[in-house]
């Protein structure tokens, strides 16, 4: 199966690209190369879910929140490549809106990871760094930024 036909059996619809919420781009490709900005889980109606995991937020919820911004991602690196398929992760870096004792932030993250996996196969897999934050913007609960490589 191709990206697109994991996307239709999974029940996923990818959503458009978001407005910038300051002065930057949702990305940029460069040579062979896609730079995602970051971005953070938005409810339908424009908001993000907030909160602080290991507090207010569980982290199945986190993970769930960090799935939902991967598929987020992929909307954009849709939008710029124009095909999914020629996409390869190489580096995502998650972070989580944490209280200061919570210690489990790669399985957060793993809910962007075990996504692009799940759609990308192989080309899925990809270097990553999952760190805890003392805040971000909006109070929402996690961001993640990714590169891509872009195959012909």
């Amino acid at each position: 199966m191709d990206a697109y036909e994991r996307l239709k059996a999974a029940g996923i619809e990818l959503p458009p690209a978001p407005n910038p919420a300051g002065t930057y781009i949702p990305g940029k490709i460069i040579d062979s190369f896609m730079y995602l900005s970051g971005q953070g889980p938005r409810k339908p109606d424009g908001t993000f879910h907030e909160g602080k995991v290991g507090g207010e937020v569980t982290l199945e919820e986190a993970n769930r929140h960090a799935r939902e911004v991967g598929i987020q991602l992929l909307g954009v690196a849709h939008m710029l490549a124009g095909d999914l398929n020629k996409l390869e992760a190489v580096k995502v870096l998650g972070m989580v809106n944490a209280v200061p004792e919570f210690r489990d932030h790669p399985k957060v993250i793993n809910g962007c990871s075990d996504l692009f996996i799940e759609i990308l196969g192989e080309r899925g897999k990809h270097a990553r760094s999952a760190v805890g934050m003392g805040s971000l913007p909006n109070y929402m609960t996690v961001e993640v930024e990714v590169i891509f490589k872009i195959h012909s």
